[in-house]
């Protein structure tokens, strides 16, 4: 409630001054609910008579954008969002920060909320004044800590698929085993160039963790001081060691470099100093003062553990071969390439020189399960994943076949309390089988590959490790996610904040129709989707397909009145209506998969509006349906509203681009114009109807 002291809210003070609101909304798939919480904050502001300006981070960028003319005039900021949104620009002006469905639920409460909102005092991703808005709030936002490593892991992606995927390709096509060197490229082929880029990939990789992890936390001075602790974080020889820290050495250092920034901003400096800080001052004694603390104080452990596990591991050469395994696929999935990785591979590798080879077959059954456990995962439990987990998915499974353990990186330092234990779990028992059938590797690499180029002694007992140590990666990791977003959520719920993903999740309301969750999606996998083509505009006065959300819904997709008295009913009432277009090649398959997505949360927004929808090939191209229920039918809205207001949404796998995006966006922010609802449920006929929808642009 408003204190005594605060001015009342609307127009209705007693000096006549008119509130000035801003408020930032965005949601990790950005479709649905970022224009849904804009449009309730808009509309609770006009009713109470207050100026509210809205800006929308949706996947189509930002729109609307604040000024600093808006900012300075502003008496409050609301920030509805489920991923980091920028709050530098906003210092010295109470910001209220909340979870996007909270500027669906309670738009007037929020409102009434920002009045007594502390005043934020600096930085990008929030302070503790900040924090503590959204506890007085009531409000569910996810930590700074939680975005600061969903923001390096998204950054991080398209150079972990990207550079892998280079590697993978070069090693394939361009190299041959060779039992002095793995699997070796001749340096002047036209495949080393290949291969060399793909290594830049994946040395940027780790800077690019950390620099952005560091960014969202203490905004651009925090970049520089990030990424360069993410290379020395990376490079062991800058320690004395012989393997860098690797993703876990830059989750450390983005942090460290993060608040380090914040806690130097604090400082109090002479004006004259003020506009150098962020560009030099500060950037270079964070730097410094991180990479010296990492190369004294951090990187001496880390050198001291590798020459220790080394030293022990030397000594268990006698020990039970299975023992012996499953300790060397226990600390290659450990960490992919950090120092723990490092030594149980340099180890294997080591002996492949004395005629002992078995050692490396462990190694070599291990090496794999990471990337294709975590790949298989994200086909097993669909649901459990973004949209970007799953492209990130099939790119991990096809490094994981040429042994290239980082793909599974993404998911460890997303999730890193479920995915590793699972990785360990299934580098073990691919370890131990491998060790007790007495598996050789003529070559220090690992993965399918190698035994396809006939490096591998015991071939068929080596698949059986390596596919019995992936399926259970997979199956413990969708175990431990599964129980681990049960228990955040407490029980299911539709609009938990990131849905089910660790890097942004599926959005529970239109997510995985045909959106990216972010720029890093888009790299991975832009360039095998079909574009959607623009239909043409219709001759004035005259129906075309393409008057209606660029020609998805056109009159045979209208339906005026629904026979159907259950939600199973109506998606097959509604998938039957779009088979009328002829664009659907498997009308069961289309059902099935809408109501597969209904059964992860209900698609019921409330306000009597149900989008059920169905990402599949089952469909040849994006079709849009739309029919109205007079009685209402039970959909599990949250207002516990039955759906009047029906639309069907289906696209093929491969569809995408920013004009379907756009229609998404526009079609969820139409929806709740009450008036526009009002408008929809009179029209009298399918053509009144196609009238109505053509108010959507």
């Amino acid at each position: 409630m408003t204190s005594p002291a605060d001015p009342p809210i609307g127009g209705g003070s007693g000096e006549g001054k008119k509130l000035k609101l801003l408020a930032v909304t965005a949601c990790p798939t950005g479709i649905a609910h970022t224009y849904m919480a804009a449009e309730k904050l808009s509309q609770a502001a006009e009713r109470l008579g207050i100026d509210m300006k809205v800006e929308t981070q949706g996947s189509i960028g930002a729109e609307n954008v604040l000024t600093d003319n808006d900012v300075r005039q502003a008496d409050g900021i609301i920030i509805a969002a489920d991923k980091d949104v920028d709050r530098s620009r906003f210092t010295g002006k109470r910001v209220l920060s909340v979870g996007v469905s909270e500027g669906i639920s309670r738009p007037e409460q929020l409102i009434e909320q920002v009045r007594s909102a502390p005043v934020h005092g600096g930085g990008a991703g929030g302070d503790s004044t900040a924090a503590a808005a959204t506890g007085a709030g009531g409000g569910r936002e996810r930590s700074v800590a939680y975005k600061a490593l969903m923001n390096g892991v998204s950054y991080m992606i398209p150079f972990v698929v990207v550079g892998g995927l280079l590697i993978a390709i070069s090693l394939s096509l361009g190299g041959h085993t060779d039992p002095k060197g793995g699997l070796v490229i001749p340096d002047d082929s036209f495949w080393m160039h290949v291969n060399q880029i793909g290594t830049i990939g994946f040395t940027l990789m780790v800077p690019i963790l950390s620099g952005y992890i560091a960014y969202a936390i203490g905004d651009r001075p925090a970049l520089v001081p990030g990424m360069i602790g993410g290379w020395i974080a990376n490079t062991g020889e800058l320690y004395d060691s012989k393997a860098g820290a690797g993703f876990i050495g830059a989750i450390v250092t983005g942090f460290l470099a993060g608040y380090l920034v914040l806690w130097i901003k604090k400082v109090k400096v002479p004006k004259f100093v003020q506009p150098i800080m962020p560009i030099i001052v500060i950037p270079i004694i964070a730097t410094t003062a991180l990479g010296l603390f990492f190369i004294y104080v951090i990187g001496k452990p880390i050198s001291w553990v590798f020459e220790h596990l080394t030293s022990w591991l030397s000594g268990m050469t006698g020990t039970s071969a299975i023992l012996l395994g499953a300790i060397l696929g226990l600390m290659i999935a450990f960490d992919m390439g950090g120092p723990v990785n490092k030594t149980a591979f340099l180890f294997g590798a080591g002996l492949i020189a004395t005629g002992n080879q078995t050692v490396m077959g462990m190694c070599a059954a291990a090496i794999p399960v990471m990337p294709l456990g975590q790949g298989l995962a994200t086909l097993l439990r669909k649901r459990l994943y973004s949209e970007q987990e799953r492209e990130t998915g099939l790119a991990s499974l096809f490094m994981g076949f040429f042994g290239i353990s980082e793909g599974a990186i993404p998911f460890a330092a997303a999730r890193p309390a479920q995915v590793i234990p699972a990785n360990m779990l299934g580098g073990a028992v691919a370890g131990a089988i491998a060790g007790m059938a007495s598996v050789k590797d003529a070559v220090p690499h690992g993965g399918p590959i190698v035994a396809v180029l006939g490096a591998v002694g015991g071939v068929p007992m080596f698949f059986v490790a390596l596919a019995v140590g992936s399926v259970v990666t997979a199956l413990t990791t969708v175990t431990l996610v599964d129980l681990s977003e049960r228990k955040r959520r407490g029980a299911p719920v539709v609009d938990a904040p990131g849905g089910h993903g660790g890097l942004g999740g599926p959005e529970p309301v239109l997510a995985g129709v045909g959106a990216t969750a972010s720029g890093a999606a888009v790299a991975a996998g832009d360039s095998q989707r079909r574009p959607v083509q623009e239909q043409p505009a219709a001759p004035e006065g005259k129906e075309q397909a393409g008057d209606v959300l660029s020609g998805y819904l056109t009159r045979r997709t209208v339906k005026v009145q629904l026979t159907a008295a259950d939600k199973e009913a109506a998606i097959r009432e509604m998938a039957a209506l779009l088979t009328s277009t002829g664009k659907v090649n498997d009308v069961e398959e289309l059902v099935q998969t809408a109501l597969r997505r209904e059964a992860q949360g209900t698609t019921g927004l409330g306000e009597e509006i149900a989008i059920p929808h169905a990402k599949t090939d089952a469909v040849d191209s994006p079709l849009v349906g739309f029919a109205r229920s007079s009685e209402g039918i039970e959909w599990g809205s949250l207002d516990g509203t039955k759906a009047k207001l029906i639309f069907m949404i289906s696209v093929p796998e491969a569809a995408a681009g920013d004009e379907h995006l756009r229609i998404l966006a526009l079609l969820s922010r139409k929806l709740m114009d009450t008036g526009f609802r009002e408008r929809l449920e009179a029209a009298p006929d399918d053509a009144a109807i196609l009238d109505v929808l053509r108010e959507v642009q």
